[in-house]
């Protein structure tokens, strides 16, 4: 883990502006900041490869309302952020973190840490194929 501080604060930027382009639906725009080979793993479903993580991401746009970071973290190619996301009712706010790791600028891997239990009948709308 070769990184400069630099280099960290430059992820934690593009995580956040990941979050945003998701927020804005402007899908085509969060794709630019996603590695071609990015692994995604978080409660519902694992997958590889920008375009199964974009096509996640749109599902999962159609009920999204906010996101609302509330703290972050970064050390070398890695950044954690600990947010809020914002869906209808009944789901309404839920608290959830994230793990991202970067190659060249980019997201190669995203963990997700969040309660599954509310999402578990919209699993198969938002992870479809």
């Amino acid at each position: 883990m070769n990184t400069t501080n630099s280099e960290s604060d430059n992820n934690l930027k593009v995580a956040e502006n990941y979050y945003n382009s998701m927020l804005a639906k402007d899908f085509d725009k969060m794709a630019g900041y996603l590695h071609d080979n990015v692994h995604f793993l978080g409660p519902l479903a694992e997958m590889q490869g920008k375009n199964a993580v974009v096509t996640a991401a749109k599902n999962l746009g159609g009920i999204l309302q906010d996101i609302q970071i509330r703290s972050r973290f970064a050390a070398g190619d890695q950044i954690m952020l600990a947010y809020d996301m914002v869906v209808p009712a009944p789901i309404g706010k839920f608290r959830a973190a994230v793990l991202m790791e970067f190659r060249d600028l980019r997201i190669s891997k995203i963990e997700l840490f969040y309660d599954a239990s509310p999402f578990q009948e919209k699993k198969s709308e938002i992870f479809s194929q």
